[in-house]
């Protein structure tokens, strides 16, 4: 507020940006958020607000920085800070790694900011490097105000799969009822531990991201009215969740990382009285949580497909637009991974981002058509007669595909005079939109590149982006390792977590389970043994080439790791998906490429630990 120009506020999560602005506009200040769920009018007002240079405060999305326009609007302003919260998503050794995190220091640069707040909880003496190199803080500029919290009482308890649900039940009822968080890692095992909650007696409810929005919301704003309500959840319920008196949080199966632990058990006990942290800890989870990450690697026949697409036979200044969603589609990549692969070349500078755009515009008409063309004159008239003319409709909705209905009304009968031109139909549509004359929807988004150099060498540029996804996929495995090193080690649980992130507490707390003389956990894996035949595997791959046609695809199938081409082959209803869930990936992916590569008479096994 002190600040004379404006201050850009980088935050990762709507509920986030919208519980902020909400907040300081309850407080007279000028506050505002570009996402996509503002309306045309909110959005002009925005506009309005930046142009007069009224705003003191703009909350923003990463994405938003590809838009070229917002880039071109913030640099006719000044702005005097920019702040990025969760700042541990701009570093690769970051456990939230989100790819559009990684452009932020160079924006920064582009529109000379006067200043740079960078904001986490989650920091490790790694990730805060990476966070101050990127912006050159100084080292006397990075304060870190402490993990410890006294107040949480941290307890590790070693349980087999089979008996969680009973220690939980008794848990709950050995303790004062209070707001409770049990975090899952899977969908259905929320909906199956809420319901053995619910049938317990308990206020409990599931949460993911499975489940609709609206649906979400009244589960969260349940939660956040009571005071003995349970949520049993995804990673997908916590942020912005701001609620003082939480008193437990479960961890019905490991955390996925030591940050996101100590990110979930922050949510607990932010008034001050005690509460409890508890983590039920199977060996079997542990190969669950590799195997997320396994499914993440694009294989590296995709990526040599997805650069080609992106980069053969193209020239430097050349533009393209591409469809993320059809992009994963096509090359079986997951859709964060495509983004990701994208960031890199931008980082490389090959390509550059330009500005998103949508295909389709469909409206729904308000006004008669007669009424709405009678008030133009004969030019305009003409064009939105053809407009009109070229869509497709429906019981309550016309539809056109921009670029057909822009190729149409600029190539046939020598119709230049009709404005055959992009910027021209959606101008007219939200014209027409803003004066009530129809309601206006947009689908089908698409983002806009820029070619700026070209490799010499694709090949060179292809090993590139398979060693930064080999390094991404060592790194989370070992972050899996570090959470069963923490749960399975000895001496104070308090301790050895505030190690992880850099911090000596110079003593043991006090007041953990080990401290309290629990039993050390000890995490067992139990190997099974995967039997592949080559004759099955090589009928599955001939059936479904897209989907299953290399070792890693296969290991997907069979570990029961969902991929775009799994789903578009319907696959993920297979019998066969998901057999081999308990055995550890890289073990079945190098038994499927034993089996697609032997003969069919001689089953391969899936190697246990000791090979």
């Amino acid at each position: 507020m002190l600040l004379e120009g404006l201050t850009v506020v980088v935050s990762p999560l709507i509920a986030l940006m919208k519980d902020q602005v909400d907040f300081l506009q309850g407080r007279g200040i000028e506050a505002a958020r570009l996402d996509s769920s503002v309306s045309r009018e909110a959005f002009e007002e925005i506009q309005d607000a930046l142009r007069a240079r009224r705003l003191k405060l703009l909350y923003v999305a990463p994405e938003r920085f590809s838009n070229e326009r917002f880039l071109a609007r913030l640099k006719s302003l000044r702005i005097d800070l920019l702040v990025i919260d969760e700042a541990h998503c701009i570093s690769e050794w970051g456990h939230n790694f989100r790819p559009d995190y990684l452009k932020l220091a160079r924006y920064a640069r582009e529109l000379k900011v006067g200043r740079v707040l960078a904001l986490t909880a989650t920091a490790t003496p790694a990730v805060a490097r990476d966070i101050c190199s990127a912006f050159a803080i100084a080292p006397e500029a990075h304060v870190n105000t402490g993990f410890y919290r006294p107040n949480l009482f941290l307890r590790a308890t070693a349980c087999a799969p089979r008996d969680r649900i009973g220690v939980l039940i008794a848990r709950l009822k050995a303790r004062p009822r209070g707001p409770t968080i049990v975090y899952v890692t899977l969908q259905k095992t929320a909906e199956h531990v809420a319901a053995a909650l619910a049938a317990a007696g308990f206020a409990a409810e599931a949460y993911h991201a499975g489940m609709e929005a609206e649906a979400r919301e009244a589960v969260q704003n349940r939660f956040m009215a009571s005071d003995e309500a349970i949520v049993v959840a995804t990673i997908a319920f916590g942020m912005g969740i701001d609620k003082a008196n939480i008193r437990a949080v479960f961890h019905y199966n490991l955390p996925k990382s030591q940050e996101n632990y100590a990110q979930e058990i922050g949510r607990a006990g932010r008034d001050g009285a005690p509460s409890h942290c508890e983590i039920f800890a199977a060996a079997a989870d542990l190969t669950v949580l590799e195997n997320f990450t396994y499914g993440d690697t694009p294989t590296p026949e995709a990526l040599r497909d997805l650069l080609k697409a992106l980069l053969q036979g193209r020239a430097a200044g050349d533009t393209f637009d591409i469809s993320g969603y059809e992009l994963s589609t096509r090359h079986d990549i997951r859709p964060l991974v495509v983004s990701t692969a994208l960031t890199y070349l931008e980082l490389d500078g090959v390509i550059e981002a330009t500005a998103p755009f949508y295909t389709t515009y469909q409206w729904k008409f308000l006004r008669e058509t007669e009424e709405i063309l009678g008030r133009f004159d004969a030019d305009r008239r003409a064009f939105l007669e053809r407009l009109f003319g070229l869509a497709k409709v429906g019981r309550i909705w016309n539809s056109v595909v921009l670029a057909d209905a822009v190729q149409a009304l600029a190539g046939e009968d020598g119709a230049e005079a009709l404005g055959g031109n992009r910027e021209r139909v959606v101008k007219a549509l939200t014209y027409l939109e803003e004066k009530g004359d129809l309601e206006l929807q947009v689908a089908g988004v698409r983002q806009g590149y820029r070619v700026v150099r070209v490799p010499e060498d694709l090949a060179a540029v292809w090993h590139e982006l398979r060693r930064r996804f080999a390094t991404r996929e060592a790194s989370d495995i070992a972050r899996v390792a570090g959470v069963a090193a923490l749960v399975g080690g000895q001496g104070c649980l308090v301790r050895r977590l505030l190690g992880y992130f850099g911090e000596e507490l110079g003593r043991d707390c006090g007041h953990c389970g080990p401290c309290a003389g629990d039993a050390r956990v000890v995490l067992e894996r139990e190997y099974h043994a995967v039997e592949l035949s080559a004759e099955e595997l090589g009928g599955l791959r001939a059936a479904h080439p897209r989907a299953l046609g290399g070792a890693r695809q296969m290991a997907r199938f069979l570990c029961g790791i969902a991929s775009p081409a799994l789903s578009a082959a319907k696959l993920t209803r297979h019998p066969r998906f998901g057999s081999a869930v308990e055995a550890p990936f890289a073990a079945v992916m190098q038994a499927a490429k034993a089996a697609l590569a032997g003969d069919d008479a001689a089953p391969a096994a899936a190697p246990g630990p000791q090979d």
